[in-house]
């Protein structure tokens, strides 16, 4: 299919008066009377010009009396101090003494993170190698349960849960998502 320049196409011509009856009548070209467009002008300009003057020459009226003497205002002073506070309240608690009792902050649970558990030792060594990239020091522990032996690899004991979710986040950092916090027993 052949290209199609469309920026160089012309337009077609319209054409001629009263040669097409059907063809659309051009639009009025614009006004050819710039006397027209002053004239409006200086009609706003002079009507504009007669409020001016009409404002001005209208009496101006005040509410108040135009020789009205202006005082000095007065000084403001403040009541004189009572002898004797009205309010016991304060007294009183200027002696009282409170007594709080705070109860000891129970220490959290220590925690460990466990971030994989498989059957295979050579897979949980492989997991160790990539927490120790993170810089952080794992175990592989063997469990026996009634389902046959795991390998866990385990992170910690840490003192708080916090701690540990601290290190969970190193490692998911890391790109290790397999890492979840866990009361340690």
């Amino acid at each position: 299919m052949p290209q199609k320049d469309y920026v160089r196409a012309t337009r077609p011509k319209a054409p001629a008066k009263g040669q097409a009856r059907g063809s659309r009548a051009k639009a009025p070209a614009a006004s050819n009377k710039p006397w027209l467009l002053i004239a409006l002008t200086l009609l706003t300009l002079s009507v504009f010009v007669y409020g001016l003057w009409f404002l001005k020459q209208q009496p101006v009226s005040s509410s108040q009396p135009a020789a009205a003497p202006v005082k000095a205002p007065a000084k403001d002073e403040l009541p004189p101090k009572p002898q004797s506070e009205p309010y016991q309240y304060i007294k009183e608690l200027e002696n009282r003494e409170i007594t709080v009792e705070v109860p000891e902050q129970q220490r959290s649970v220590p925690a460990v993170l466990q971030c994989g558990s498989f059957r295979q030792q050579g897979q949980a060594e492989q997991m160790k190698a990539q927490i120790a990239f993170a810089g952080i020091t794992a175990d592989v522990r063997r469990t026996e349960g009634s389902n046959g032996v795991w390998f866990r690899v385990v992170v910690g004991p840490y003192e708080s849960r916090r701690a540990a979710t601290a290190d969970m986040n190193r490692l998911r950092q890391m790109g290790i998502n397999t890492c979840q916090v866990r009361n340690w027993t």
